[in-house]
Order: structure tokens, then sequence, then C-alpha cells
């Protein structure tokens, strides 16, 4: 059988409102590219990139959703199994910022309880046309106990820091799980030793 070449495999989901670039900072990230005339993603798409984090190679399957409402049938299935979630806002869009609660409760609803999110203010370059302040986004962030990060996909400002962040979130996470499962095993191990020594 061939050699995995990567350690961990995380599911990411990227949601928001259209138009937000949900798609720029994906492409941002998998292809270092940045591009003016994308068509609004229909349904979803998703890109791959390996990572290295602590000498760990991590596959990231990256989900990028459509924020049209008539998809969001389709898109709320992937929120299942997704390990991280970046919810994307416009930071030049009030009404994109207004929408984080209605996603946050999607979340909720439909992601597993453990997903590890993020917010992410996007278009920060857009500082002449910012209608959402930057205190406005860590006040959201803050109240729901997620992470909260200003990007730019078209100037390439915490897009890495971003994805590497929340990878790096799901690694402490499923090492935290790996090594509790692991003492586990062992007790129960020792426990079923211990009888069987008992009984003879």
């Amino acid at each position: 059988m061939a050699k995995k070449s990567y350690d961990f495999l995380f599911k990411l989901l990227i949601i928001g409102d259209s138009g937000v670039g949900k798609t720029s900072i994906l492409f941002r990230f998998s292809d270092d590219a940045f591009n003016t005339t994308f068509i609004s993603t229909i349904g979803i798409d998703f890109k791959i990139k390996t990572i290295e984090l602590r000498g760990k190679k991590i596959k990231l399957q990256i989900w990028d959703t459509a924020g049209q409402e008539r998809f969001h049938t389709i898109t709320t299935s992937y929120y299942r199994g997704a390990m991280g979630i970046l919810l994307v806002y416009d930071i030049s869009d009030m009404k994109s910022f207004e929408n984080v609660m209605k996603w946050t409760r999607n979340i909720n609803e439909h992601a597993n309880e453990d997903v590890e999110r993020m917010i992410l203010g996007n278009k920060c370059d857009k500082e002449s046309e910012r209608m959402v302040t930057k205190e406005m986004g860590e006040q959201i962030a803050r109240e729901h106990g997620i992470r909260f990060m200003e990007t730019s996909a078209k100037t390439n400002i915490n897009i890495e820091k971003a994805f590497t962040d929340l990878a790096s979130a799901i690694l402490d996470k499923t090492v935290g799980r790996e090594a509790m499962d692991t003492s586990t095993r062992i007790d129960i191990n020792r426990k079923t030793e211990e009888r069987l020594n008992r009984c003879c």
C-alpha cells in the first residue's frame, strides 16, 4: 500500500455572504493568485494545499461555499465533518457584517460542536471605503469566543496566517485527543491485565 504523503487531513469550510471575497481568499492561499474577475461560486468548490506545522505535514481540504441564499441547502451538508470554519465578511459592506450573526447560527445548527472557528474581515485594503471598524469585528468575535483577523486577498494581508492559525488550533485539538485516546487504551489494557493476573 502506498505511504500517505501527509500526517493529518483537515477539512476547512469558507462561509459568508456572496461577494465578500471567499474565492479570492482561497485562491490567494492555494495558488498565491488574485483575480478581479471571479465568477460567483455555484454551489461548492474546493482546493487542496499541504502545509507543514510543527514538523507535521497537514493536508488542508478547503471548501469554498456559495453565499447566495438559494444554495444554502446544498452547502449546509458540508458543515458536517468540517474541522475548521472561516466566516468572512467585507469591511466595506455593513450588510455582510450584520449577517455574521446569521452565519454563526448556521454553524451552531449544522457543524460539529467542537469545530474551530475564525471570523475574517476581508478587503482591509479598502480603507477609504471602510464601513466596519476593526473594533466591531473584534467585539463580535469576542462575544462568540471566536478568533478574529482582518485580511486582504488583493494585497495578501494575513491570508497565510489565517489558515495556519486555524490549522494550528485544529492540530492542538487533534493531538490532544490522540493523547487522551492513548492513555485511555493504556488504562484499559492495564485493568484487563490486572484482572487476568488475579483470576489465575
